[in-house]
C-alpha cells in the first residue's frame, strides 16, 4: 500500500482515505512500477512484508530484534518518555521525522523532508542508534499481544520462512514520518503497534540485530 496525502480534512477513522493500493509495489519501486530508489540510496528500505524482512536478515546472518530488544535499544541507556529525554522537542529541536502540518493533507516536511528521510539526518540516541523513533515504523520478531512481552527471548529460530500469515500480527515500534499529534502519536520507546505479517506500505521497514562476536 502506498500513502496519498488528502485534498484537505478527513475522517481519521477511515484509514482508506489516505492509503491505495499500488499494483507492482515493491522495495525497488515503492509507490508503483514508475517510481524508484535511485535518489534514495541512503533512506530506510520499505514495502518489506514480515516474511522478507526476517529472510533477509537471516540471509545477511542476522535477525529482527524482539520488542523488548528494541525497545532497550530505543531508550539509549536512559529511562526518559522519548529516546531523547523527556521533551518531545527539547529547546524546540526536531529530533525525528514524524509529521509537521495538518495530517493527512498538509505536510510541511521535517527538516524539509516529506515522507522518508536519509538514515541519520536526526541525532542520535545514547547508544548511536539513529532513527529508533520516526522515519518508518520497524517490524520486531514478537507476535502482538495486548500486554508488552518483556520477557520473550529472541524468536531467530521462529521467524517464518513461508508465505506470511494473514491471521497473525507482528509487533511495529518505532511509529514512522506519519505519526502526527492528531493522528498515531506514537513518539514513545514504549509505543507499539499491530500489523499483520503480510503488510507491506510506504511507511514500514525493518533493522537487523548483530549477536555480539558475529561480525
Amino acid at each position: 500500500m502506498v500513502f496519498r496525502p488528502t485534498a484537505g480534512p478527513v475522517d481519521l477513522r477511515d484509514w482508506r482515505q489516505w492509503w491505495d493500493w499500488a499494483p507492482g509495489a515493491s522495495w525497488r519501486h515503492p509507490f508503483g512500477p514508475d517510481s524508484d530508489i535511485a535518489d534514495k540510496p541512503d533512506h530506510p528500505v520499505v514495502q518489506v512484508a514480515y516474511p522478507d524482512a526476517a529472510a533477509y536478515a537471516r540471509w545477511a546472518g542476522r535477525r529482527l530484534p524482539s520488542e523488548a530488544e528494541w525497545e532497550y535499544a530505543a531508550h539509549g541507556g536512559t529511562t526518559t518518555t522519548y529516546a531523547w529525554g523527556d521533551e518531545a522537542t527539547p529547546g524546540g529541536q526536531l529530533m525525528a521525522n514524524t509529521w509537521q502540518g495538518k495530517f493527512p493533507y498538509r505536510n510541511d516536511g521535517a527538516l524539509g523532508w516529506v515522507g522518508t528521510s536519509p538514515v541519520g539526518t536526526f541525532p542520535p540516541n545514547g547508544f548511536g542508534l539513529v532513527d529508533m523513533i520516526g522515519n518508518v515504523w520497524e517490524w520486531t520478531a514478537t507476535e502482538f499481544s495486548a500486554h508488552h512481552r518483556t520477557d520473550q527471548p529472541p524468536k531467530a529460530c521462529c521467524a517464518p520462512a513461508g508465505p506470511a500469515d494473514p491471521t497473525i500480527s507482528q509487533t511495529l515500534k518505532g511509529g514512522s514520518h506519519l505519526c502526527a499529534p492528531e493522528y498515531c502519536h506514537r513518539y514513545r520507546p514504549a509505543a507499539r503497534s499491530p500489523q499483520s505479517q503480510d503488510t507491506a506500505t510506504t511507511h514500514i521497514g525493518f533493522r537487523c540485530v548483530a549477536e555480539r562476536g558475529s561480525g
